[in-house]
């Protein structure tokens, strides 16, 4: 499977371990994340316009060089095109718009058979100041204003699925998870990564999850902690 990412940092710790993990699970999986830190939909938009070759090339979660979005698309026969707003941004609905529906217009004529999925990103850590600098209370109210926006955009551009990678992150926390974050607002190097691989993986392919044991992280995780995240993706498919 051929996947290709429009995003930024989130998209950047989804990918980091996706490959290696698919493999694991016998699945033969092209990861590419085009990034630039904090990077908007309409930032990607205008990009795409200026034929702006400010992304790293992330392949495999590992950057390789730069590129153009048009230079992406065209580079391969993409199964998977991802898309999803900047988190600062992302329970803001008219932010998406007009941008995402140029974006996937350009997809569609480039890669008509490509399925385009939105990457549901998440919110950040309950008490951080970045969370209290969006005048949000909590991290749950946050996320439910971000869930509506990516539901909501997701009918309009007709897209074949949503990652739920922010609703398996509140579920992780609900079920006893500590930590998911490193920094209030970027995945933990590995327990949040790993929810993001296995989140991902779960979407894309469908298969069972519930014996996974990849374990090449960046940053230990407990047994009790691989419990709780994959009973938590679980429950959000």
């Amino acid at each position: 499977m051929k996947i290709l990412s429009i995003g930024n940092s989130f998209s950047h710790d989804a990918h980091r371990y996706l490959h290696s993990l698919a493999k694991k699970e016998g699945q033969d999986f092209k990861t590419v994340n085009l990034y630039i830190s904090g990077c908007s939909l309409e930032r990607h938009y205008n990009n795409l316009v200026g034929d702006k070759a400010d992304y790293d090339f992330e392949l495999n979660g590992e950057k390789i060089e730069k590129s153009t979005i048009k230079q992406a698309l065209e580079s391969d026969a993409w199964d998977i095109i991802t898309l999803q707003q900047a988190s600062r941004f992302s329970f803001q609905y008219k932010s998406y718009l007009p941008y995402i529906e140029e974006l996937v217009k350009v997809i569609r004529q480039t890669r008509p058979n490509a399925k385009i999925f939105i990457h549901q990103t998440w919110a950040y850590e309950d008490g951080s100041e970045k969370l209290k600098s969006l005048k949000f209370k909590t991290s749950k109210k946050m996320f439910k204003k971000i869930s509506r926006c990516y539901n909501k955009i997701a009918k309009k551009i007709k897209a074949d699925g949503i990652i739920p990678c922010g609703e398996a992150m509140q579920k992780a926390l609900e079920l006893g998870l500590k930590k998911v974050h490193r920094d209030t607002y970027h995945a933990s190097l590995g327990a949040g990564r790993y929810l993001l691989a296995l989140c991902w993986f779960k979407a894309l392919t469908e298969q069972d999850i519930s014996l996974n044991a990849f374990n090449d992280l960046d940053e230990p995780i407990t047994e009790n902690e691989r419990e709780i995240i994959i009973k938590a993706v679980n429950s959000v498919f």
